[in-house]
C-alpha cells in the first residue's frame, strides 16, 4: 500500500504528536513547583516558580501572594502536595495554604502559635504528611528565654496534627501544656523519615555551645525526650538534615565551619560518627539531602556557595567536599540560606540568596553528585528570600538509595 508524500507527512505529524503526548504524560516539561519565600515586605511573599524538567531553569508562574503575616523565616511543602505551610515570626502564625492547579498558593488558613510559643523559626512536617513541627524562639507568653529554672526557660515545640486534605489541627497536649521545651536560641528542627523521632538544635552563646535535643514520635504525635539527648553540637549549629534511610543525621555549625555527623542507634538516640567533625566552608547554613539518599548540600553564606558531599552509606562518613569552596561552578548569589533539591526529579539543587534577592539553580550529576549552573541563573525573585520550598507535579517518583 503506498502514500503520497502528504499522507506520509500526516502520518508523520500524526506519530510525532502521539510521542509527545506521551513524553509529556509521563515526563511532564514542568517537574516540580518552586516556593520562594520572602520577608521585605509586610506581610511577606510568596513568588511560584516552575522548573524546566530538561535544563533546571525558572519560570514564574502567577503574581506573587500574601505570606498571610509579617516576617516569614521558614516554610514546607506537604510530602503529596497537599498544601504549602509558612510561619511568620512577627505575627506568630502557621499558615496553610492549598495549592491550585497551576501551582499557585491559594485559600490560606491561619493557625496562631500563642498557645505553644512566641516568634517560630523553624517547620517541618513528617514524612507521611500527618504531623506538623513548629519550633519557636520563646515559650508561651514569653519573649525573652533564660537559662535554668523559670516560665521563660528556652524555645518550644509543638505538634501540630496534619488531615488528609493537609487541613492544620489544634496542637497536640503535652501535659498540661501544648509544647515540648527545648534550648534557648533555637535554630533548627527535623523530623526523621521513618516517623520515630524529631530533632531540634539550639545554642548557649554564654556557654559557647550547641546541642541537639532528640524526641521519639509518635504517629498520633506525641513526643518523648530520647536518652541522652540532648547531643553536643558543636558551639552554633545552623541546620538539619537526615538520611531517607533513617540512619544518619547532619548538623551545620555556623561557628566553626563544620558539619557534625550522627548515626541513629534507635529510639532517636544519637552517636557522632568517630572521624568527625567535617569541614565546610565559611558560615554554613542551610543543609539538606538529595532524595536518594546518596549526596549533601549545604549553603556557605560567607563564601556565596553551595558544598556537595558524598554520604557514605556505610558508616555515614560525608566523602571529600564535592565542588569545593572556590569552585566557580557551585557560587551563588549572595548570602545564600536556604537550599533544596528537587523533589520530582532529583536533578537540580536550588539556594535562595538573602542579599541579592535570587535563587540559583545548579543540575545536579546523579553519578557523581556534581554541580554545574544552570543557564539563565540566578533567577530575580520576591525581596530578602529566605526559604524555598517545592512540591513535585504529577506523579514522579525518586528511589532511595539502600546501604
Amino acid at each position: 500500500m503506498k502514500f503520497s508524500k502528504l499522507g506520509q507527512a500526516s502520518l508523520i505529524a500524526a506519530a510525532a504528536l502521539l510521542v509527545a503526548t506521551a513524553f509529556t504524560a509521563c515526563s511532564p516539561v514542568t517537574i516540580d513547583y518552586l516556593y520562594v519565600v520572602g520577608n521585605r515586605q509586610s506581610p511577606g511573599q510568596i513568588q511560584t516558580f516552575e522548573i524546566d524538567r530538561q535544563t533546571g531553569a525558572l519560570t514564574i508562574v502567577g503574581a506573587s501572594v500574601s505570606s498571610g503575616g509579617a516576617n516569614p523565616v521558614a516554610a514546607v511543602a506537604h510530602p503529596f502536595g497537599k498544601a504549602l505551610y509558612v510561619v511568620n515570626q512577627d505575627d506568630n502564625n502557621v499558615v496553610q495554604f492549598g495549592v491550585s492547579g497551576t501551582g499557585v498558593p491559594s485559600a490560606p488558613v491561619v493557625t496562631s502559635l500563642a498557645a505553644a510559643g512566641t516568634a517560630p523559626v523553624a517547620v517541618a512536617i513528617n514524612a507521611t504528611g500527618s504531623l506538623l513541627y513548629v519550633v519557636t524562639k520563646y515559650q508561651p507568653g514569653c519573649s525573652t528565654a533564660v537559662v535554668g529554672a523559670g516560665s521563660c526557660n528556652g524555645g518550644a515545640l509543638s505538634v501540630y496534627p496534619v488531615s488528609a486534605t493537609g487541613t492544620v489541627g489544634a496542637a497536640v497536649a503535652n501535659g498540661g501544656q501544648s509544647y515540648w521545651p527545648v534550648g534557648i536560641n533555637p535554630t533548627a528542627v527535623n523530623a526523621l523519615a521513618d516517623g520515630s523521632g524529631v530533632l531540634v538544635s539550639s545554642y548557649d552563646p554564654k556557654a559557647g555551645l550547641g546541642y541537639l535535643y532528640s524526641f521519639t514520635a509518635t504517629s498520633a504525635g506525641a513526643l518523648a525526650t530520647a536518652t541522652g539527648s540532648p547531643f553536643p553540637a558543636g558551639v552554633r549549629p545552623s541546620g538539619i538534615t537526615s538520611t531517607p534511610t533513617t540512619r544518619y543525621v547532619y548538623v551545620t555549625d555556623f561557628a566553626q565551619n563544620e558539619m557534625i555527623a550522627y548515626s541513629i542507634l534507635g529510639n532517636a538516640t544519637l552517636r557522632p560518627l568517630l572521624n568527625g567533625p567535617f569541614r565546610t566552608g565559611n558560615q554554613p547554613t542551610a543543609i539538606t539531602i538529595d532524595p536518594r539518599g546518596s549526596f549533601l548540600y549545604l549553603t556557605n553564606e560567607l563564601d556565596n556557595s553551595v558544598s556537595g558531599f558524598e554520604i557514605n552509606l556505610q558508616n555515614g562518613t560525608p566523602a571529600g567536599a564535592i565542588n569545593p569552596t572556590g569552585s566557580s561552578t557551585n557560587s551563588t548569589g549572595t548570602l545564600p540560606v536556604s537550599v533544596l533539591v528537587d523533589p520530582g526529579f532529583g536533578r537540580y539543587v536550588f539556594s535562595a540568596n538573602y542579599l541579592d534577592n535570587s535563587v540559583t539553580s545548579f543540575q545536579l550529576n546523579p553519578s557523581t553528585g556534581t554541580l554545574s549552573p544552570t543557564q539563565g541563573g540566578p533567577f530575580p525573585t520576591v525581596g530578602q528570600p529566605v526559604a524555598i520550598a517545592a512540591i513535585p507535579r504529577g506523579n514522579h517518583s525518586v528511589q532511595t538509595v539502600q546501604p
